[in-house]
């Protein structure tokens, strides 16, 4: 049968390590490049837009929302709500407004989400955290027209398991119109078997439990017209790139509207900086489909 595992533990390891695949820069180098221009832009959309930052949507201390407002914010307006990566351990909302400056400019509102990183976050309570953090979103906001999610890696991740929440716990409905998850992963038990479980620490439950591939239902009617966009990188590992490929026919087979972005000569970390620029392909997919709806 092959795949994952028959893969000796070294190469499994490899093959996520997304560090270990960029041909700009050597793994710790790339990865430090990736803090610098993630923190360095969204310094930059603070200064650049009006914001409402550490709106807390629960008690936690990571439970807070930072909003970029689009530049006439009165009457109705659409929002990029964007959930960062970090292989559920690094990262946070405060490197997580990069991309707002060329969506603002556009009329539309980015709001990202803080959640608790491993060891203190639990895979079960971050998955909650981010459904609570819409539900807070829809029921503080009237103004918000349509909800286009945007995760990227492990924050793809947690914006798939999204795609697959039963919005009845939570009393509200949001007008999810589009989806776009970039380089994530959606089946969790290869994670088990490498170092980065050591911080996780997930049982095969938990993991099995939080893998979007098996938690695919058929739209509701109220997403019928959700649009899906999984975006993978030329220079992800082969793995990032499978996990990608089948989880994207998974949803289309269960009646989702989705489309496939294979984008050359990025890897797992510039093909999500580069959301800062206006004139990249995937700014302007995520504004396509915003002007679509």
């Amino acid at each position: 049968m092959g795949g994952w595992r028959d893969m000796p533990a070294e190469t499994l390891e490899q093959q996520y390590s997304p560090s270990r695949w960029s041909l700009r820069l050597g793994s710790d180098a790339v990865i430090q490049a990736h803090l610098a221009a993630t923190a360095a832009g969204t310094q930059r959309a603070r200064a650049g837009a009006q914001t409402s930052l550490h709106v807390p949507y629960g008690d936690g201390d990571r439970e807070k929302l930072d909003i970029y407002f689009p530049a006439d914010p009165s009457g109705s307006f659409p929002v990029l709500v964007y959930i960062h990566g970090g292989y559920w351990q690094c990262l946070s909302k405060d490197e997580s407004g990069f991309a707002a400056p060329p969506l603002v400019s556009q009329g539309v509102a980015v709001v990202a989400v803080g959640y608790d990183i491993a060891p203190k976050g639990h895979m079960d309570a971050m998955v909650l955290q981010v459904r609570r953090s819409l539900a807070f979103l829809v029921e503080r906001y009237s103004s918000i027209r349509g909800i286009y999610l945007c995760g990227h890696s492990a924050g793809a991740h947690l914006a798939a398991m999204v795609l697959s929440t039963d919005w009845t716990e939570y009393g509200v409905m949001p007008d999810i119109k589009g989806a776009v998850l970039v380089s994530g992963v959606y089946d969790l038990e290869p994670i088990l078997h490498t170092y980065v479980n050591d911080a996780l620490n997930m049982s095969w439950e938990v993991a099995q439990r939080n893998s979007p591939m098996l938690c695919i239902t058929p739209p509701a009617p109220a997403a019928a017209a959700c649009e899906v966009l999984i975006a993978v990188a030329q220079h992800d590992s082969p793995e990032f790139r499978r996990q990608s490929q089948e989880y994207g026919q998974a949803l289309r087979a269960a009646g989702w509207s989705v489309s496939l972005l294979d984008l050359a000569s990025v890897d797992h970390f510039d093909i999500i900086e580069k959301l800062s620029e206006e004139t990249y392909v995937l700014t302007q997919v995520i504004l396509n489909m915003i002007s679509r709806a």
